[in-house]
């Protein structure tokens, strides 16, 4: 009886460990995040990217120019220390009345431009003399903060604006009288993401800067410390 009971047990050990070959390894505790079309590992949905840093522009800004800033305009505390909120990039496209098709070509590009998906803007109001209807497709425009924003105006003062030809600086004058500016792009061909190439023709953009300032003078002083190239 006890050799019969010895032989069951051989058994079942060699059975359990025959059906557990094929079953997969515990999985690691914690969650990983999904793997893209290519392979790659994106992070969890909520998380920021870790191996991102911020932008050099910004890193600047706060050790640089922050105490620059302070001591320019005679401010006592960092806070007073005009700050940025925003960057509105912004394509208009009239000819997008007759031919809708225009627009898709507007959020490529603008998506290039930015790293950003754009949103289509559509008319308030309806126009007779221009035959537009309310709610129709007559643009698209990009709103970036953060990291994103001062990307952005880094690429845009350092390499695109020094290539637009014949260039003898952007106006002052451009302020709506709260510290925020714009600034017209006659030409998205200035930006190195866009391939002439490609471009059926050529479009002209909004780009505005909406700051903490509270006047045009402490607006216009955070933008010439980060480098933009205001006309004498």
């Amino acid at each position: 009886m006890a050799e019969d009971k010895k032989q069951a047990k051989g058994a079942k050990a060699d059975k359990k460990a025959k059906g557990g070959a094929g079953k997969p390894e515990p999985k690691a505790a914690g969650k990983k995040g999904k793997k893209s079309d290519l392979g790659w590992e994106l992070a969890p949905a909520g998380k920021p990217d870790q191996k991102r840093g911020p932008a050099r522009l910004r890193i600047r800004y706060q050790k640089e120019l922050v105490p620059q800033l302070m001591k320019e305009q005679g401010f006592t505390n960092p806070m007073q220390v005009p700050r940025l909120v925003k960057v509105v990039v912004n394509m208009g496209l009239g000819e997008a009345i007759a031919n809708p098709k225009v627009l898709d070509g507007a959020v490529q590009q603008l998506a290039a431009i930015t790293g950003q998906k754009p949103v289509i803007t559509r008319a308030r109001r309806a126009i007779s003399n221009f035959k537009l209807r309310a709610g129709q497709q007559i643009g698209a425009m990009v709103t970036l903060r953060n990291d994103r924003a001062w990307e952005f105006l880094d690429r845009l003062i350092n390499v695109a604006i020094p290539r637009v030809r014949d260039f003898k600086g952007v106006s002052p004058k451009a302020f709506d009288g709260r510290g925020n500016y714009t600034l017209g792009v006659r030409e998205q061909i200035i930006f190195p993401e866009i391939n002439y190439d490609e471009i059926e023709k050529i479009k002209g953009l909004n780009i505005s800067i909406v700051t903490t300032a509270g006047n045009d003078e402490h607006g216009r002083a955070l933008l010439r410390s980060i480098g933009m190239p205001f006309r004498a």
